[in-house]
Parts: structure tokens; C-alpha cells; sequence
């Protein structure tokens, strides 16, 4: 078959495309986006009738895949990291219904580029009981999506796919398989193992307990661990996912002299790892991400020292990298030439004739008569609004509101809520409805700017939509406006907000105004078809 050069996202969305995928059902989330963007735009895939959606959240879109799977389809399902925490219900329980055909994607962020935290999605695999793999080049990526779907459907599982931001932004070459044909459509062998009474889950986490055996010897014999020997006994490596890349760039020709137990599949390969543990002095264990099979390994070791994260040899936080684990094998640590002083560190802002920029200096004006006043911020590309000093919050996708809501209750006047219109249809209509419920005395501005900006401008699940949704919730349709954020309409949004936080209740103010970037591609588009 032919080799391209794809990026790691690549390479997993045309092994899902190869492997007789069918739906891809995904949220957009750096570094995970363009998975479910090279399906969406391959020719490929819309002549082979596969769907691909960009879902209302991460729980939505699993919910629609584990809907494929019942089909006896296979799906998808594409994520950053935090989304887990989004899915994490109907993640666990497609666990224990033993669903077939279902690979879950999550694209972790090490040293957090783009996230607010560095959480390792393995712990969420672990906890689910469902096999794992983490390659660690993007040929082992596209190959795993074929593996993935093997073990999926021969022992009734979904399988966690993980991968971090270098590996899925990074090129290498390659090769193709030949394609595989779609599955029919078939009902469940077990149609009860839908339907979660407590006589049946009872029953099917017992099942899948008794799975786990299967799995661990599927992870020793499947080729994706293996236990390389070297000559120098005095030091094991245990590596994950790409960290084994990481190793072999210290030495030349990628021989390392101590053994390596390569690890890139779940459950942990203990056969191997006994065996390192018997003839080496001591174990560093290598992982870009928290300290998963450290701690695993610490908890059965039995005199020997084991090093890595837990123990600083390599700093608990930030991207592992391979000088990185230079330092930690006391080789000599090469870098790349220092930045040039000429070089100013900027910080991110807001582009020039951002829409959000002017809702924020109205913001700004009115703040500054209520110093005990706060503004609740949210994720998406108005956090930047924390640079000029606009907003005083950003915990999690949706907060913004029921965290104005919680501080207003709690005597916080006023309370303001940020949020975009992408994330409100993510994670902020339930927010506003306990608002509603609870006659919160609330101001919250839904920045409507036409689309999902930060994640590449996907298409916002409630635009156009965003003001029916609130009076469906609720508010008080007097207390709904819609303005347009441009500076000559400056005097007007500073006196609209003045007087909805003079109102003691719920209010929506969303103003209307599309990005700039996006603009721009449109007019670019209308211009090139003419």
C-alpha cells in the first residue's frame, strides 16, 4: 500500500476511515481537533457514506457512538483529555454493557500548551477496566486502530486510545492496509446487556471482571510490548507510548544498552516487567504524562529502587522530551540554540477586531464602580479577556454561570458570567436553568461570535438558537438582548448593562458579532466562487 506522511491525528482518522469505520461522533479539543476535521474533509470517506459530526459535548458525542455500536457498526469518538471528565457516564458504562466497535480517542497535553490541566487519560482506562494502547510513532497510531477494533469486537469491549500533543502534531511517514469493509447492520447478541437494571449490571460487571485475564494476555502476545535485552544489567527502562522514541534519540543508532520493556498496550505486560525487575539493578520508568506505571511498579517492588516521576529523577510536571531523559541516564543534555534576545515574550491576546474585545471594555467601564464586584470567566478564546483584566475566572468548560450563581447566593454583587456561545451549548444551558430555578440575581453575556473560535472554527452547536434556548429555560424574555459589540455602540452596551445589573434576577445579554478570522475566510470563499 502507499506511505504518506501524515501528522499522528492523521494517521488515525485515515486508520478509521481504512478499518471500516462508519460514524465518527467527536467534540473539538486541542490537540485532538483534526482528527475528526481529515475525516470531515476526505473525499474517501463521504464516498464510502461515513459520517462525521462535531457533537453539543463530549458526552453526546460517546452517547452517539456507543448508538453506532448497538448497530454492530463501528464508531469513533475523539476528544481531548478534560473531555473525559465530560463523558466520564456513559465512558465507564460502555465498560460494563461490554460494547463492541468502539475505539475512544483522547489526545492528552503534557506541559498543558492548550488545557487547564495535565491529567493522564490512562487512569480513566484503568479505572473503566477496558484495554488500552498508546503508541508510540504515528505507524503504530494507524495500526492500532485496526488492533483496536479486533479486540473490540472478539471480547466486547470499547478501547481507550491514547495519545499526547507531540505525537499527534507531529509528521512521519506512513504505510497503509488494505480496507476493510463497513459491518452490516446487526442487533446486540445480548440485548439486556443494554438496558443497566441493577439485575443486569450486576451481572455484566461480573462479565467484565472475568474478561481481564483475556485482556492481559492479548496485551503480553499482541507485539505492541515487547522486552528489547541489553547488555548493561545495571539500569531496566520501562517505557510508554512515545517515550520510547524519547530513549533510543540518546543513542546512536536508536541502540540503547540497557533492556527496555516497551510498553504501548493495556493492561500493564507483568511477564515483562517481572522479568526486568529480576535481572536489573534498578528501573527508570519513562512516560509522558503522570506517573501511571511508576506507581504501579513502586507498589510491587520489592528492594530495588525504581526512579522516574514519582522520585523527581524526571520533574513530575511538563512534557517529557529527550533531553529530559538524558539528564535522568546522566548522559550530556544537547539543546537547540538559545532564542535571540531580540525575541520579546508576548503574551496572548485577543485579535485585532475581536468581537469580544469591545463586549470586554464595556465590562471593563461598568466594573469599575463595583471593586467588590466579580466577572466569571469561561473556556474558549475570550479567557484572553484575563490579560486586560476583564474577567476574575476560568476553572472548566461551562462554570462560568453556575459559579456567578453560587458567588451571588453567597453575597458577591454583581455577579457576571462570560461565556461563549459555543461552550453555552456545550456545558452552559444547565447552568442557566438552577440560575432560573433559583432566581439568581445574575448578568450573564453569552459573546456570540458565529462560531467555536479557540479549536479552529468548528460550527457552534447553539448559534443562531441562542436566545430561544433562554427563554425556553426560563428567563424572562424583557430581560434577553441581543446587541451588536462595535465601538460606536460603546455608550449603549455599558447603559444595557448598568441597568440588567440594576435587575434583581436573571439576566442574558448576548452580543452578536462574528469572528473576525472566520469572517474572513468567507468573504475569502464568496470571492474564489465567483
Amino acid at each position: 500500500m502507499s506511505k504518506n506522511l501524515f501528522l499522528g491525528d492523521e494517521a488515525i482518522a485515515q486508520a478509521f476511515i481504512d478499518a471500516g469505520g462508519s460514524a465518527i461522533n467527536s467534540y473539538p479539543g486541542t490537540p485532538s481537533t483534526q482528527i475528526t476535521e481529515y475525516v470531515m474533509k476526505s473525499k474517501e470517506a463521504a464516498a464510502k457514506g461515513i459520517r462525521a459530526n462535531w457533537c453539543s459535548n463530549e458526552k453526546t458525542a460517546l452517547e452517539a457512538s456507543i448508538g453506532v455500536a448497538y448497530s454492530g457498526r463501528r464508531a469513533m469518538t475523539c476528544m481531548k483529555h478534560v473531555g473525559m471528565n465530560v463523558c466520564g457516564d456513559p465512558f465507564m458504562n460502555a465498560a460494563i454493557i461490554g460494547t463492541k466497535g468502539v475505539l475512544i480517542v483522547v489526545a492528552d497535553d503534557p506541559s498543558m500548551f492548550s488545557s487547564q490541566d495535565e491529567q493522564d487519560s490512562r487512569y480513566y482506562g484503568h479505572w473503566a477496566m477496558i484495554p488500552m494502547l498508546e503508541p508510540s510513532n504515528q505507524q503504530e497510531a494507524y495500526d492500532m486502530v485496526f488492533h483496536g477494533y479486533d479486540i473490540s469486537e472478539r471480547f466486547g469491549t470499547p478501547v481507550l486510545m491514547r495519545i499526547p500533543t507531540r505525537l499527534a502534531h507531529s509528521r512521519a511517514g506512513v504505510e497503509r492496509r488494505p480496507s476493510r469493509e463497513q459491518n452490516p447492520i446487526s442487533m446486540p447478541d445480548d440485548p439486556k446487556s443494554f438496558v443497566l437494571l441493577p439485575v443486569n449490571a450486576k451481572r455484566l460487571y461480573r462479565q467484565l471482571i472475568d474478561k481481564q485475564a483475556a485482556f492481559v494476555e492479548n496485551s503480553e502476545t499482541s507485539g505492541f510490548n515487547r522486552y528489547v535485552d541489553g547488555s548493561d544489567h545495571s539500569r531496566g527502562i520501562v517505557t510508554t507510548g512515545i517515550a520510547y522514541n524519547y530513549l533510543l534519540e540518546n543513542f546512536a543508532e536508536g541502540k540503547c544498552p540497557y533492556p527496555v520493556v516497551k510498553i504501548s498496550q493495556y493492561p500493564l505486560p507483568m511477564a515483562m516487567l517481572d522479568r526486568l525487575y529480576d535481572e536489573c539493578d534498578e528501573i527508570l520508568v519513562l512516560e509522558d504524562g503522570q506517573p501511571y506505571v511508576e506507581e504501579r511498579l513502586t507498589g510491587l517492588a520489592k528492594g530495588k529502587k525504581i526512579h522516574g516521576r514519582l522520585d523527581e529523577t524526571i520533574r513530575r510536571d511538563g512534557e517529557l522530551n529527550s533531553e529530559k531523559v538524558a539528564a535522568a541516564l546522566g548522559l550530556p543534555v544537547t539543546s537547540g540554540p538559545k532564542v535571540p534576545e531580540v525575541v520579546v515574550n508576548r503574551p496572548p491576546a485577543l485579535c485585532q477586531g475581536c468581537p469580544h474585545d469591545d463586549s470586554y471594555n464595556a465590562v471593563i467601564e461598568v466594573m469599575k464602580q463595583y471593586p467588590q464586584g466579580r466577572v466569571f470567566g469561561d473556556i474558549g478564546c475570550y479567557t484572553l479577556g484575563y490579560n486586560k483584566g476583564a474577567i476574575n475566572t476560568t476553572v472548566c468548560m461551562g462554570a462560568s454561570i453556575t459559579m456567578a450563581k453560587g458567588a451571588a447566593e453567597s453575597g458577591i454583587f454583581p455577579a457576571l458570567a462570560v461565556i461563549g456561545d459555543g461552550t453555552f451549548g456545550h456545558s452552559g444551558m444547565t447552568g442557566l436553568l438552577d440560575c432560573v430555578n433559583e432566581k439568581a440575581n445574575v448578568v450573564v453575556l453569552i459573546l456570540d461570535n458565529n462560531i467555536t473560535a479557540m479549536t479552529g472554527g468548528q460550527h457552534s452547536s447553539a448559534n443562531q438558537k441562542i436566545r430561544n434556548i433562554c427563554v425556553g429555560l426560563g428567563v424572562d424574555p424583557e430581560h434577553i438582548h441581543i446587541i451588536e459589540p462595535l465601538r460606536k455602540n460603546h455608550a449603549e452596551f455599558v447603559h444595557l448593562l448598568q441597568e440588567e445589573i440594576n435587575y434583581d434576577g436573571v439576566s442574558v445579554i448576548i452580543p452578536q458579532r462574528t469572528c473576525l478570522v472566520e469572517l474572513k475566510k468567507h468573504l475569502a470563499q464568496k470571492k474564489d466562487s465567483k
